[in-house]
């Protein structure tokens, strides 16, 4: 069925994805038996969505037995704006200035689901988007849409790694793609040297629980721990250095999806304010917002401890 994997191909890029690539359902063996050493080795913190059914995180027919294709789908979210280096001001990751990106690509991918039955009603499709056990950044990798960074990103020649993934579970049989994007980082360690915390512990290894965006984001604690506390730089929700200093981000271009536009007051949010958000400011700013995963404590913790650890108070 090549006619109809380009058509899909086609359809996706008019609904606003930025690459798409089209493979077999089957198993991810040699990278599920890498996620199992990684959670072994307790990488993955307090993250225990990632410990839980290995099995079916790494065959996609186990999560739907019918599958035989998936869509793998990436999403340019890229904004030029700056982080301030205000000592008062704290840093959002790019990725949560706009609207909550599970949103915009399930969306996207109803419509597309939408579409491709309108020409086989037979086909039976399940969205993934981060939420659902698939193993997002393998599946990118193996449909040609970009690269395992050493930052353990996905990295493309076109976005650099601003790009959000995404796939599609169908039924039915396509025409593959089977070019593999080379790895493209050669001998750059840029990412590497400038995690203030080295969580990138070795190239293609993140120990999660040194990731200043895991304590921001994923931590459920009264306190964030160091080395984290110590070197937040002034980030509340996630951090974006090692994308930032990655050379391939002089490609980067602005994305053309309005919802990822940043919402007024996010790029430069002022820690006393979060500070003194009440619960019904926080959830009417941050509704249907990524920042809103932190929880309010989160979010006024972090802003505590970026501001006990910034450059005034040292």
């Amino acid at each position: 069925m090549g006619s109809f994997a380009q058509n899909i191909k086609q359809q996706s890029l008019a609904l606003g994805f930025d690459k798409v690539g089209i493979v077999p359902a089957e198993a991810l063996s040699e990278e599920g038996a890498r996620l199992q050493e990684w959670v072994a080795r307790g990488f993955h913190g307090q993250m225990n969505y990632m410990a839980r059914d290995p099995q079916q995180r790494s065959d996609p027919r186990l999560l739907m037995p019918s599958a035989k294709s998936v869509v793998c789908v990436a999403l340019n979210y890229f904004q030029p704006e700056k982080h301030s280096d205000s000592p008062d001001i704290g840093k959002i990751s790019r990725y949560a200035w706009g609207d909550d990106y599970h949103d915009v690509l399930r969306d996207k991918l109803k419509a597309l689901l939408v579409w491709i039955r309108e020409q086989a009603p037979e086909v039976e499709g399940k969205i993934c988007v981060d939420t659902s056990p698939m193993m997002d950044k393998a599946w990118a990798v193996r449909a040609g849409i970009g690269w395992l960074g050493k930052h353990t990103n996905v990295i493309t020649k076109e976005f650099g790694s601003w790009v959000f993934l995404g796939e599609l579970l169908l039924s039915v049989e396509l025409d593959y793609d089977s070019m593999i994007e080379p790895d493209h980082c050669g001998k750059c360690t840029a990412c590497i040297d400038a995690c203030p915390t080295e969580a990138i512990i070795a190239p293609y290894q993140l120990d999660a629980t040194r990731c200043i965006s895991y304590g921001t984001i994923e931590l459920r604690e009264p306190e964030l721990p160091e080395p984290i506390r110590s070197n937040l730089e002034g980030w509340v929700f996630g951090c974006d250095i090692c994308q930032d200093v990655c050379p391939w981000t002089r490609f980067s271009k602005q994305s053309g999806e309005e919802r990822f536009a940043p919402r007024e007051g996010i790029v430069e949010p002022r820690l006393q304010e979060l500070i003194e958000l009440s619960q019904e400011e926080f959830s009417t700013r941050f509704r249907k917002s990524p920042i809103k995963r932190a929880k309010l404590s989160g979010l006024k913790r972090n802003a505590e401890a970026a501001m006990q650890n910034s450059p005034t108070k040292n």
